[in-house]
């Protein structure tokens, strides 16, 4: 055990002093705080250079009168279009918008023209068509002789009001969108960072058999040990990594809130149930603040524990098996490539299955897949945020260990022949033989 540790201390400490590993994991928040600063800067920015627009509307059609943006100034003017065209040659304007007569009241399509030279954003054009849409809906009810307040009646707002039966589990109108992005993140970090350390860990045991370091390594500890020692390491170099953005996940939580104007503090009220989820939800101006309420409102307690359970077991089931592959391959390292296939599979299998998890969480495919075990690693945390069943995440659990001992086992017994074997290349035939081994 002592010498499982020693390796385990080198490999961990060999890539957490590392530059590139302390750059990666301080800058990936700092990446996540940019985007989402992007965003709002996107969402908050249009067109805002300020263009002066003529409108030749000679039917009256817009009762001399169209509001859109700020930046957008209309003026109606008699002139003839040719004049006006004489004016933006002049550069007096930005462009003229021709406004048709509408000869028929019940017409469906209406076509306006805008002359310029320069194009409007599509903000801009969707702003216009907006604006001319609900003047001619307007002037059509006055001449069909129809009251605006009647038929604004006749239309209803439909949605729907959630009411769950279970006393203990609340949710709002916005808890499905929610938990959708946060099973699809989770999901895919769970695929590429599973790989990427199984990959690590295979990288490693190829370059120390290719040097031949592994020969006096092997002098000093059992095969079994070193493999261990290097999963085992690179592991808690991922847990490290996940860990400090676990620690960072509220820092973001925070100026991420602040970024789009939400107080967090003013939300405290939800965890200690004094107010409905839907009260708050709902008492909330705007959409992003409710996604920020059901983010704290959601079952940390047990989705966190859970998703580094699925990754520490995930992980020592697939990194085991590249560590296999790692010591099979020969002194050529593309002999790597036929083999990590069928590994990658499931793991690539898993990752499209999560994705239809995202959409329908409760499907067979997405409930059987979650307790199947190297599906269930990324698939049951997709699932997570959609509260599934305790029976289903027992089962989820028990399998997923039994079965990665299975394969820690399985991968121990080709790698004690495996990274002592030159000058032979290496098959699945041949890797089936060396699990019986002796010796």
């Amino acid at each position: 055990m002592n010498k499982i540790w020693l390796v385990t201390q080198r490999e961990y400490l060999t890539r957490v002093k590392n530059k590139t590993f302390i750059l990666t994991t301080l800058l990936t928040p700092l990446g996540i705080l940019v985007f989402m600063a992007a965003v709002v800067l996107v969402m908050s920015t249009g067109s805002d250079k300020v263009k002066v627009i003529n409108v030749y509307d000679p039917t009256l059609l817009l009762e001399n009168e169209l509001k859109t943006r700020d930046n957008l100034t209309f003026k109606f003017s008699n002139e003839s279009l040719d004049a006006q065209k004489e004016l933006y040659k002049e550069k007096k304007i930005n462009g003229i918008l021709e406004i048709p007569a509408l000869t028929d009241s019940l017409a469906s399509k209406y076509v306006y023209k805008y002359h310029s030279d320069d194009q409007l954003a599509m903000d801009e054009t969707y702003a216009i068509e907006s604006a001319i849409g609900k003047k001619i809906r307007n002037y059509k009810l006055k001449k069909l002789n129809i009251d605006s307040n009647t038929l604004k009646n006749l239309d209803t707002d439909v949605s729907a009001e959630p009411v769950t039966i279970l006393a203990d589990k609340k949710i709002s109108s916005i808890t499905t969108i929610v938990s959708s992005v946060l099973g699809g993140v989770v999901g895919y970090a769970m695929f590429f960072i599973i790989l990427f350390y199984g990959m690590q860990v295979m990288r490693s045991v190829m370059e120390e058999k290719i040097n031949r370091i592994v020969e006096v390594l092997i002098s000093s500890l059992k095969p079994f040990e070193l493999m261990m020692g290097k999963v085992i390491g690179v592991g808690l170099v991922g847990l490290t990594q996940i860990g400090i953005w676990l620690i960072l996940m509220p820092i973001i939580y925070i100026i991420g809130a602040a970024l789009f104007g939400i107080n967090p503090d003013s939300m405290g009220a939800m965890n200690t149930g004094n107010i409905p989820m839907e009260d708050i939800a709902m008492s909330s101006q705007d959409k992003i603040g409710q996604i920020f309420l059901e983010i704290r409102a959601m079952n940390w307690w047990l989705i966190l524990p859970l998703t580094l359970f699925y990754f520490l077991a995930g992980y020592f089931a697939y990194s085991a098996l590249f560590a296999a592959i790692g010591s099979a391959v020969g002194e050529d390292i593309n002999e790597a490539n036929s083999l990590t296939l069928p590994v990658m599979m499931p793991l690539m299998f898993s990752m499209y299955i999560g994705i239809s998890a995202v959409n329908a969480p409760d499907s067979s495919l997405a409930v059987w897949s979650s307790m199947i075990p190297l599906l269930s690693s990324i698939v049951m945390p997709v699932r997570l945020p959609f509260d599934p069943p305790w029976w289903q995440i027992a089962i989820s659990v028990v399998s997923l260990v039994i079965f990665s001992i299975f394969l820690v086992w399985l991968a121990a017994r080709i790698y004690r022949v495996g990274i002592l074997m030159y000058g032979k290349k290496a098959s699945f035939k041949e890797l089936s033989k060396w699990i019986f081994y002796k010796g």
